[in-house]
């Protein structure tokens, strides 16, 4: 597992792994909270690239942050979900919670190659 964390300005970046499934969602949460109640970060950036798989526990994931940063008036915003990803999300519901950082035609590109 390769996440990847780092705070930038208010905003705590997350660099997901390959694939997000039970075992690795435990790390991330874990990490993430950590992370979130240590400094002064109001948002939470997810950025997918190099993500090719999600289960149901990466959207609790997500979730999650949500639940934790929306109190204070902070946001969850998405990076470069491909079209399988934002299929999940949109599933979930989870899509009205979230902010998109990305235009839809990358996904095309990406998804083509």
């Amino acid at each position: 597992m390769e996440e990847e964390y780092r705070i930038i300005d208010r905003y705590l970046m997350i660099r997901l792994p390959e694939e997000i499934d039970h075992r690795s969602c435990q790390e991330i949460s874990r990490r993430a909270d950590r992370m979130l109640l240590s400094s002064e970060v109001k948002d939470v950036v997810f950025d997918f690239s190099r993500t090719v798989f999600m289960d149901s526990s990466g959207v609790g994931v997500l979730a999650g942050r949500y639940r934790r940063v929306s109190c204070f008036g902070g946001r969850v915003y998405v990076a470069n979900a491909s079209r399988r990803i934002r299929k999940i999300l949109k599933l979930s519901g989870l899509m009205k919670y979230l902010e998109f950082m990305e235009r839809e035609e990358n996904d095309e590109k990406r998804d083509q190659a």
